[in-house]
C-alpha cells in the first residue's frame, strides 16, 4: 500500500499554534488552530505525520455548503493545498476576515 492508499490516523495531540500561540486540547480529529484557524503541513494523509515540509498552513477560503463548510488550507512553504471542516468551536468570524481581507 503506497502512501496515498493509506486511511486516516487518529492521532489524539495537544498543540500550540504556531501562529497565534494559542493552546489547543486536540481530540484526534484537531488539525488547525480554532482560535486563527491555521493548520501545520505534518501530514501526506490525515493523522499520518508522513510531510517533510512543516510549513504552517494559512486559511484562505471558506467553501461548501452551510453545517458542511470547509476550510480551504494554502501551505506558506511549499504551496500544498488541503482541505478540512469547519469544527465546532472554530472562529467562523476570524475565517471570514481572513478570507474578505477585512
Amino acid at each position: 500500500m503506497n502512501q496515498k492508499e493509506k486511511k486516516f490516523q487518529r492521532k489524539v495531540e495537544d498543540f500550540v499554534c504556531e501562529n497565534c500561540g494559542h493552546k489547543i486540547k486536540g481530540s484526534g480529529f484537531t488539525n488547525h488552530c480554532p482560535s486563527c484557524l491555521y493548520s501545520k503541513h505534518v501530514d501526506i494523509n490525515p493523522g499520518d505525520r508522513a510531510s517533510d515540509c512543516g510549513g504552517l498552513m494559512e486559511p484562505i477560503a471558506l467553501e461548501g455548503a452551510i453545517d458542511k463548510e470547509k476550510i480551504l488550507f494554502r501551505c506558506q512553504k511549499c504551496g500544498h493545498l488541503k482541505r478540512n471542516k469547519l469544527q465546532k468551536g472554530d472562529n467562523k468570524q476570524k475565517l471570514l476576515k481572513t478570507v474578505l481581507g477585512k
